[in-house]
């Protein structure tokens, strides 16, 4: 079966120069802010982590810093960008699991964490679908 043609101006503006490192920038961003906001809020952050059980919080909440901002760090490197892509996915797996656990909640906070649960899969899936482009696979659908 052969491949869908591009139109061609959708053919230009995805060969700019710079887009792929633009959009795993915008991927990268949300654990970039986190990252950063809760290294200057250090305290704000090791209250966060305890408030989803983890105990003590100052030791998750710097792992969790060294996280996003290391795992950003290496998905924006087209060298190790498969390396900080599953770091990102495995903290967003589980920070996802610990804090929208939507099948604990009842209505109406059920549909938001829910819809929350399934924008971080989502996300889960870009860094794949990233990870998988950096490094030269297409797959296979």
């Amino acid at each position: 079966m052969p491949a869908t043609a591009i139109p061609r101006p959708v053919e230009r503006l995805l060969g700019l120069t710079g887009l792929e490192w633009l959009a795993r920038l915008a991927l990268a961003s949300p654990f970039l802010v986190s990252g950063v906001v809760k290294l200057f809020d250090f305290a704000g952050a090791a209250e966060e982590v305890a408030g989803l059980g983890l105990r003590p919080g100052g030791p998750f909440a710097a792992a969790v810093i060294l996280t996003q901002l290391g795992g950003s760090a290496l998905f924006m490197t087209r060298r190790f960008c498969w390396l900080g892509a599953g770091i990102l996915v495995g903290f967003t797996v589980l920070a996802t699991l610990l804090a929208h656990p939507f099948w604990t909640f009842e209505a109406p906070d059920r549909g938001r964490q829910t819809a929350t649960f399934f924008e971080h899969l989502a996300i889960v899936g870009g860094f794949a679908v990233a990870a998988m482009l950096v490094n030269g696979r297409t797959g296979s659908a």
